[in-house]
């Protein structure tokens, strides 16, 4: 019997291999102490909000219950449409640690978010600011466990990467298929906390934290304020400009929900996956150019092995390559299992769903490439460079 099929199949066989030697060593915040500093530095906490009346009670309630002792949370209601700013002073009202702002106009040049953090960090008194989404939660130890590593590693930059919900079953088929396309471009924490790369860089959004001195000095959300991926931005300029960046997983401290449905997963990922990527692709121009390319191949990888399957069966295809075919498909199932069964904490039989989701991604990708520079989100349309006029 010809080798070349089981040689050919080596790449589907290596890469979930290769994924797994580069998050080995991840460091994570389980490792920390959870007692607070007796000099606990304060610690603003900023969550900039537009329409997110179905998350902001829950967000905010969490942070409150935080153990860390020197602590004050500030929700920029960023000119919602529903009842985000009604709710969040409800709360500001019954508990003095919370304040709540009302965000001026968006201004020529900036997107929505930096705009908001940005006005957030004014308002903040904090030697230390913790940048946070509506839709995350967060654990008591969160917060100290954070402020405890962030000075034991003398960090200037610090970010959090959590647990990522997964409610429907179009979240746990696509979620996953995101996060393992980042992790083949980044690896684990510990490999993005070694490389001497700026490009190479990258935070959370969900959790980010800055020291208060640094931000400033390196003028904070400003400097970033046409990123789309304004937290890989941030981790990029803070590490470009001499200043200590580190990643952790904080996978029992952090929680996340990003979407919860197919539209949103689809329109969601549409701002992220091209306009955002630009700014993670090493190479230059060269690798600019070629990012469309990478980006769909990501995608057409996974379904490869079980589309020769299928036309392997409909006898479209010979022996060899049916084999091929096999082999690729149960190696990427086996890594699926895992995935699903060792990481997510969810049925194996999700594995199987698995060029669904790899077919949902190729979607997602050619319309954000299709799309380019052009992006839409709550409400508001940007061509990256130049801010188109919002749409509300």
């Amino acid at each position: 019997m010809s080798l070349w099929p089981v040689l050919a199949a080596l790449p589907w066989i290596a890469q979930p291999l290769a994924m797994l030697w580069r998050v080995r060593g991840s460091r994570t915040l389980d490792a920390e102490s959870d007692i607070a500093p007796p000099d606990a530095p304060l610690v603003s906490v900023i969550i900039p909000a537009r329409n997110e009346a179905h998350n902001i009670e829950a967000c905010v309630r969490s942070i409150l219950s935080s153990t860390y002792p020197a602590l004050e949370v500030i929700v920029v209601d960023d000119r919602s449409e529903d009842a985000t700013g009604e709710l969040a002073r409800a709360i500001a009202a019954r508990d003095g640690r919370v304040r709540v702002i009302e965000s001026r106009p968006l201004d020529a040049g900036w997107l929505g978010k930096q705009w908001a953090c940005a006005q957030g960090a004014a308002a903040a008194r904090g030697e230390m600011l913790c940048f946070t989404d509506a839709d995350t939660r967060h654990a008591p130890d969160l917060l100290v466990r954070s402020v405890n590593a962030m000075r034991a590693r003398r960090a200037e930059l610090f970010s959090v990467i959590g647990q990522q919900a997964l409610g429907t079953f179009w979240e746990r088929a696509v979620q996953p298929q995101v996060f393992s396309m980042l992790l083949a471009r980044y690896g684990g924490p510990e490999v993005v906390n070694r490389s001497p790369r700026a490009v190479d860089k990258i935070a959370n959004g969900q959790c980010l934290f800055v020291r208060r001195d640094a931000y400033d000095a390196l003028g904070g959300h400003g400097a970033v304020r046409g990123k789309v991926a304004e937290d890989l931005a941030l981790a990029q300029l803070f590490f470009a400009r001499g200043k200590r960046t580190e990643l952790i997983a904080g996978l029992n401290q952090l929680s996340t929900r990003m979407y919860t449905s197919l539209g949103e997963l689809v329109h969601g990922w549409m701002k992220n996956v091209y306009a955002g990527g630009v700014d993670a692709t090493p190479g230059g121009r060269v690798g600019r150019a070629l990012l469309p390319l990478l980006l769909v191949a990501a995608p057409v990888i996974m379904l490869a092995p079980p589309l020769a399957l299928i036309a392997a069966a409909l006898g479209l295809v010979g022996s060899g390559v049916a084999l091929w075919a096999a082999i690729a498909t149960a190696a990427m199932l086996a890594w699926w299992v895992l995935v699903y069964a060792g990481v997510l904490r969810l049925s194996p039989a999700y594995a199987l769903a698995f060029p669904l989701g790899a077919a949902v991604l190729l979607y997602i990708i050619v319309r954000a490439v299709a799309r380019g520079r052009r992006v839409e989100w709550k409400g508001r349309e940007y061509r990256i460079g130049s801010r188109m006029t919002p749409s509300a």
